[in-house]
């Protein structure tokens, strides 16, 4: 047996002694809002990529790419190093030359929602974009598309929107009116994989869709993230800027892959100049590692296992909280999807005889962790204060979202026994209130 079997085979039995089972105390043992969720096989795939001492992307990532696009069943996947630098890229990629006369340019306007995560709206200004604000629906928490004709303009170039907390937006609606009017549509699916609409993965309706694999999100490589796309010049485009830029292609390690590498004038270099050194782009360096995409390629072994808890967890607090409608907005999915859901989202409603803050400080009491919606309102945060932007209709329910929304957890982490008490607590919270 090679030393490398033999370390291997070690590895099970080191997990079982570092991460050992753990019995839940209701009010003792932390319930998180997510987590990573892995097992000994996930840590093999790492050692088994650590001995390689391969620093870069390599036969992992290669693997991952063909897993992952094989997983959503689209032509190509680019992983890069975040969801947030995935969502970059995408929209970069946008404003490339080799796009002609549709790519985006400073001072086009692009439609997004305004409660949301940052970095699905930071690239749109990071280019010199616009942003177009539209207000979310309470209950989806996804665009409210009464307005988005009133948003056209003739600077409106794209869509960027993100699947809140794992339910699909209206992507009938949304792709409908980005066809009808020659939009790009980037989908932001960090919070969402695994997600269906009208029976087709999520992030594979529009140009590009952008994941996440943080430890909180379905899979994770502890960071990383990637871009899909079925359009092969956009994967290559993608692939450059990710790249610093260059117009080179060859995978690291390798070179004149064109067998044409001293055979080209580009720019006003002069001819034969390193093709490994002509930059097409203004790019970055976003790739990721081996050792990252290691853990994703076993890691999606069990992403549909992940889905499936997902649901279930949502499910099992939905039916514990119907009960309590009168005082909460409950979330609901869009109609024609089926959510691979990242979280369950509550909205305390206002003539609730309690606040958001009362609850919340009642549940960290119990240790049973919770969210706010992100930036809730990205208008009132500091950051955003003088940027250029529009807002179209109302924002109340963006404003609202700021108030009084907030979300728990579903992650396979959570056991039905941390579900109940999660349920039992604001249950009695909730008692507690109006006696």
């Amino acid at each position: 047996m090679s030393v490398r079997k033999k370390i291997i085979q070690l590895v099970k039995d080191h997990y079982e002694e570092e991460f050992p089972e753990e019995e839940f105390t209701p009010g003792v043992s932390p319930v998180p809002v997510s987590g990573r969720s892995f097992d000994y096989k996930d840590i093999e795939s790492l050692i088994d990529a650590s001995l390689d001492f391969w620093l870069t992307e390599g036969r992992f990532t290669d693997l991952f790419e063909e897993k992952f696009s094989n997983f959503l069943n689209i032509k190509h996947t680019v992983p890069v190093n975040s969801g947030s630098s995935a969502n970059l890229l995408a929209f970069t990629a946008l404003t490339s030359h080799k796009l002609k006369d549709r790519a985006i340019k400073k001072g086009d306007e692009v439609i997004t929602v305004a409660s949301g995560f940052p970095t699905t709206i930071n690239p749109i200004i990071q280019n010199g974009c616009i942003p177009v604000f539209l207000d979310c629906e309470l209950g989806t928490y996804n665009i409210k598309i009464d307005n988005l004709e009133d948003a056209l303009s003739e600077k409106t170039k794209a869509v960027m929107l993100a699947h809140t907390l794992g339910n699909p937006f209206n992507l009938k609606a949304v792709t409908n009116f980005c066809k009808e009017n020659d939009l790009f549509l980037i989908e932001d699916s960090c919070d969402a994989l695994g997600s269906k609409y009208d029976d087709k993965f999520t992030g594979t309706f529009g140009e590009m869709g952008t994941y996440s694999f943080y430890p909180a999100h379905h899979i994770t490589m502890g960071e990383g993230g990637a871009v899909v796309t079925e359009n092969g010049v956009i994967k290559k485009v993608l692939e450059s800027i990710r790249d610093w830029g260059r117009d080179c292609w060859c995978a690291p390690g390798e070179s004149d892959t064109c067998n044409r590498r001293y055979d080209w004038e580009l720019g006003n270099l002069p001819y034969g100049y390193d093709h490994k050194y002509i930059y097409s782009h203004i790019g970055y360096n976003l790739k990721l590692t081996d050792l990252q995409t290691s853990i994703g390629v076993s890691q999606l072994d069990k992403a549909e296992y992940f889905i499936k808890r997902r649901k279930e967890n949502w499910k099992q607090l939905y039916e514990g909280m119907k009960s309590l409608e009168e005082f909460f907005i409950l979330p609901e999915k869009e109609p024609d999807s089926d959510p691979s859901w990242f979280g369950f989202a509550l909205t305390v409603k206002k003539k609730a005889p309690f606040s958001r803050p009362e609850l919340i400080k009642f549940l960290d009491e119990r240790k049973i962790n919770s969210r706010f919606l992100f930036g809730g309102n990205i208008l009132w945060q500091p950051a955003y204060k003088n940027i250029e932007h529009r807002e179209v209709g109302s924002l109340s329910n963006s404003d609202d979202v700021a108030l009084s929304t907030f979300w728990l957890g579903v992650f396979p982490g959570l056991s039905s026994e941390m579900i109940n008490f999660i349920i039992e607590s604001i249950n009695e919270f909730v008692k507690s209130k109006i006696r």
